[in-house]
Parts: C-alpha cells; sequence; structure tokens
C-alpha cells in the first residue's frame, strides 16, 4: 500500500493539474476526480456539478480508507467554474445553477463526506479546499463564484474547529493568487458589459504577473508542512509578503 493517498478534485485542468503534476511525495498514489482524464495519476470520472456523482466519490473515499495503514492521507478540493460570466438576473438560469452547485454545495458535501471516511484512519490527514480572493472582493459579474468561494471559506473555518474538538482532520482553504491558467484566460476573453473589471486582467497579463500554476502548486503542498492551525484560510500572496 502506498504511504500517500491524494485524491484531487478538478485534476483535469488549471490548478488541480498542477497540483497533480507536482505531488511531492515519493510514490503517492494519486486519483484524479474529473470529468476529463487528469495528466497524471487514476481517473474517477464525475461531474461534479451533478449532485448524484458524488455518492462515487463518497463511496471511494470510504474504500479506499478502510483498513488504510498507510502515512498520510490527502483531498484538494480544486473544482471549481468561473461560467457563467455576468450579471445575477441576466446569464443562463440552468448555468447559473451549475455554478451555485459546484462552487458552494459540492466542495461542503464532499468535504464532510471525506471527513466521516477519514475519521477512524490512523494516519496524517489534510483537507485541503482551493479558494479566492474573489470571496472578499466585489467583482461584478462573478456573483456565484464570489459566494462560492465565500462559502468554503466559512465552511473551513467552522470544520477546523470542530476537527480540533475531535476528529483530528487538519482543514485549510489556500487561495493561490492570479495564476497563469486557462480561466485567466476566460476572463479576458468576456466583454467588459458582462465582467467591468476586465482589464485589470488584461493588463496583470500583459505585465507577465501571473503566476507559474506549478511553482504557485508546489508553494501549496508546502503549506501542509507548515502547521498553520486547523481551519485557516490563507492567500500564498499574504504568507510570501509576510
Amino acid at each position: 500500500m502506498s504511504a500517500s493517498l491524494i485524491w484531487i478534485t478538478g485534476a483535469s485542468s488549471g490548478i488541480g493539474a498542477a497540483l497533480a503534476r507536482t505531488v511531492p511525495w515519493d510514490g503517492a498514489r494519486l486519483v484524479g476526480i474529473s470529468r476529463r482524464v487528469p495528466p497524471v495519476g487514476e481517473h474517477l470520472e464525475a461531474d461534479l456539478a451533478e449532485p448524484s456523482s458524488w455518492t462515487a466519490v463518497g463511496a471511494s473515499f470510504r474504500r479506499e480508507l478502510e483498513g488504510f495503514d498507510g502515512d498520510r492521507v490527502v483531498l484538494v478540493h480544486a473544482a471549481g467554474t468561473i461560467e457563467p460570466l455576468g450579471f445575477a438576473g441576466e446569464v443562463d438560469s440552468a448555468a447559473y445553477q451549475r455554478n451555485v452547485i459546484l462552487n458552494s454545495a459540492a466542495p461542503q458535501v464532499l468535504g464532510h463526506l471525506f471527513l466521516a471516511a477519514a475519521r477512524d484512519v490512523h494516519a496524517e490527514r489534510h483537507l485541503v479546499m482551493v479558494t479566492s480572493g474573489a470571496a472578499k472582493s466585489v467583482y461584478a459579474g462573478w456573483t456565484s463564484y464570489g459566494a462560492g468561494k465565500a462559502a468554503i471559506d466559512q465552511w473551513v473555518r467552522d470544520a477546523g474547529a470542530e476537527q480540533e474538538i475531535r476528529g483530528g482532520v487538519r482543514v485549510l482553504s489556500i487561495a493561490p493568487g492570479t495564476v497563469d491558467t486557462g480561466m485567466q484566460a476566460q476572463l479576458r476573453e468576456t466583454s467588459e458589459d458582462d465582467f467591468p473589471k476586465r482589464q485589470k486582467f488584461l493588463d496583470l497579463h500583459e505585465a507577465g504577473r501571473l503566476s507559474d500554476a506549478d511553482q504557485v502548486a508546489r508553494d501549496m503542498w508546502d503549506l501542509l508542512g507548515r502547521g498553520l492551525e486547523n481551519g485557516s484560510v490563507v492567500d500564498l500572496r499574504e504568507l510570501a509578503d509576510a
């Protein structure tokens, strides 16, 4: 059995794919949870915007953690979507609903399922949620995305406090900053009518101020060994400046 067992949602692209490429533990077993095949590791196919898919993910947690005798168990929830970009009340309602389910509901439910499955595991256990500065900043055209990230952050604060009382899983929310991924390309291609702060992201790209995805992923992995308080919500940019 591998000493480290890792699940990463959204492992086929963006930050999720970068995290999959940069797992720091030799011989780790990696399971990528996504619609498309991830760049490395095993693949658990799931569309997390469909609640019916969550059962299979929870079953994977329970099956793999029953009798687990390795050193480390990690779930990183990186799946998310910025679509549809545009104002609430104006964008497509079905797409808006998928956004809310994926960004707000799926992290809480999958986090709950992981905590339940990992409860009696005698190993180092981490649950990491990928958040965003959009959880605190105002971006017209990003309503459901920002609300979803704010929901993640509060869930982590509360779940971390609970795990300190009993459970013992280390729960953390990490904002990676502005990273050179497909999501940034989408923002640059969106009209200012739908995303009024588009120019900010055009300027960041033109100035070469987007962070390399793999380096950001390595920095995120490093945080797991820094002994941060359970339930911490952190921004990589602020930690770098500290």
